[in-house]
C-alpha cells in the first residue's frame, strides 16, 4: 500500500473510531432529578437499561438506622457511596439477560476496585457485631451480586462503590446474552458529599 493509501486507511479507521464512541456518549443520559434534586447516570441501549441514582449519604444513614443497626454501623455504610440502582432487560433483544457484579470494576485515579457486593458486606470486619436482623436488611436492599433477566424483567436495590463522600469514579459494567459478554462504562460518576445531620455543638 502506497502513502496516499496508508493515509486514507489511517483518516477511515479515525473517523471509524469517533463514530463508535459517538454513538456509545449517545446511550448514556445524565440528568438531574426534579423531585430530589440527585443527580443520576443512565445507560440504554444494546437491549438493557442500567441507571444509577445518588443517594445522599444521610438518607442511607437514616434507611439503616431504621434496620437495627447502631450510629457506627450506620456511618459507615452511609459513606461507602451507595446509590440506588435500577437494571433492566429492555425486550428490544432475543434472549435473556444475565449480570454478576463480580465481574463490575470500579476505576478511579488511584486504580482499580470491585463493586461492595453482598458477600463483601457481610464479611466486612465493621460490621461483624451488628445485629443478625439488621445485616440481612442490608443483604436485601443491594442489588443481586447474580441475576437473571428474562425480557422485560427489571428490579432495583443499591450498590455501593467503597469509596469516600465527594470522590468521582468510573464503573465498566457488564452482562451476558446468548452466552456472550458485553461491557460499557459510565464516566465522571459522582458519589454525593456528606453532610453530618448532627453537627458537634460549641462549648
Amino acid at each position: 500500500m502506497n502513502e496516499s493509501g496508508l493515509i486514507h486507511r489511517s483518516l477511515w479507521l479515525v473517523a471509524s473510531f469517533l463514530l463508535a464512541c459517538g454513538g456509545a456518549a449517545a446511550s448514556t443520559t445524565e440528568g438531574v432529578a426534579e423531585e430530589t434534586g440527585l443527580r443520576y447516570w443512565e445507560w440504554q441501549d444494546d437491549g438493557i437499561l442500567f441507571r444509577l441514582t445518588q443517594r445522599l449519604p444521610d438518607q442511607t444513614r437514616a434507611f439503616f438506622l431504621a434496620r437495627g443497626f447502631d450510629r457506627a454501623d450506620a456511618d459507615f455504610i452511609a459513606t461507602q457511596c451507595v446509590f440506588q440502582s435500577m437494571f433492566k432487560n429492555t425486550g428490544t433483544l432475543d434472549g435473556e439477560v444475565v449480570i454478576d457484579l463480580e465481574n463490575w470494576e470500579v476505576r478511579t485515579g488511584q486504580g482499580q476496585s470491585m463493586l461492595m457486593t453482598r458477600d463483601t458486606w457481610r464479611a466486612a470486619p465493621e460490621l461483624q457485631d451488628a445485629p443478625a436482623a439488621a445485616m440481612i436488611a442490608l443483604e436485601w436492599s443491594l442489588l443481586p451480586t447474580h441475576q437473571t433477566y428474562e425480557p422485560n424483567d427489571y428490579n432495583w436495590g443499591m450498590t455501593s462503590y467503597g469509596l469516600p463522600p465527594g470522590s468521582t469514579f468510573d464503573l465498566e459494567f457488564s452482562w451476558s446474552r446468548e452466552a456472550r459478554r458485553f461491557s460499557r462504562v459510565l464516566t465522571g460518576v459522582e458519589c454525593p458529599a456528606d453532610i453530618d445531620p448532627q453537627p458537634e455543638q460549641s462549648e
